[in-house]
């Protein structure tokens, strides 16, 4: 079968298309990995990189620099991230930055991101330079204790049922109480009894002050009570005086130390 001219055409216009789109698809990979600009290297080390792999982004203040050039483990407790960034942000990025795991939204790809620095150190960082990292939060470990924190709640949860259960049902002290009217009406009873010998107990005292104020204001009894003042004011001032002769005893004794003290 011969081929003719629009077929020619047409064919020629695919291959030109398909060309043309492979072409910016490599030109936009290429730009997305920074394989076109300058870039330099950095790296940090962490305890646990949380899924984090080779080709990830690098985003610095919201923005993408760079990827994720390489994982290492280094020890059992310690791998290397290797990091090429463009070399337009290497003026903000300080010898003191830090580096985090962090996610593309809620559910996407892992990315490094790196905090701006500057607090301890104004000097830009340099290729191959190491960076301080933030190791990120083991989220099997925070799985495992709110699974604990939830088994826990649910035995709590069952026991208080069970309590509440008891109670209603009549068993048990509370239960009785809450239950059995005899019972809580004798307790009604027994705290009003209460209440009335308590007004009782106050009345009675309020009636000795009174009768103690009386008794005090009595010509018959005045004398006594002033005795009784004039011997505890008397037991008052021979206290003074005893502590006014001690405090002169040691202020003596001191003034003959330092006298002594001198002569020597």
């Amino acid at each position: 079968m011969k081929t003719t001219s629009a077929q020619k055409i047409k064919i020629g216009a695919f291959t030109v298309i398909g060309l043309l789109v492979l072409f910016l698809a490599v030109f936009y990979i290429g730009n997305q990995k920074s394989l076109f600009s300058s870039t330099f290297r950095v790296y940090g080390t962490f305890k646990n990189v949380n899924g984090l792999t080779v080709g990830n982004n690098v985003r610095f203040a919201g923005i993408n620099v760079g990827v994720v050039d390489a994982i290492n483990i280094v020890t059992d407790s310690s791998v290397r991230v290797d990091l090429t960034l463009n070399n337009s942000v290497k003026r903000f990025i300080k010898t003191d930055s830090k580096m985090s795991i962090g996610s593309d939204g809620l559910m996407g790809d892992k990315l490094i991101v790196i905090a701006p620095g500057g607090i301890k150190s104004n000097k830009e960082v340099d290729e191959g330079n190491e960076l301080g990292s933030v190791n990120p939060v083991d989220v099997d470990k925070i799985i495992t204790k709110l699974t604990r924190i939830a088994d826990n709640a649910e035995t709590l949860t069952t026991d208080l049922s069970q309590i509440v259960a008891k109670v209603n049902s009549g068993k048990g002290s509370i239960g009785r109480l809450l239950n059995n009217d005899k019972i809580a009406k004798d307790l009604e009873g027994t705290v009003r009894q209460a209440n009335t010998t308590m007004k009782g107990v106050h009345a009675t005292t309020a009636t000795l002050n009174e009768d103690l104020k009386a008794a005090q204001s009595n010509f018959l009894l005045k004398g006594f009570f002033n005795k009784k003042k004039k011997a505890a004011k008397a037991k008052q001032d021979s206290i003074k005086k005893a502590q006014e002769k001690i405090q002169e005893a040691k202020e003596k004794a001191a003034k003959e130390a330092a006298k002594k003290k001198e002569d020597n």
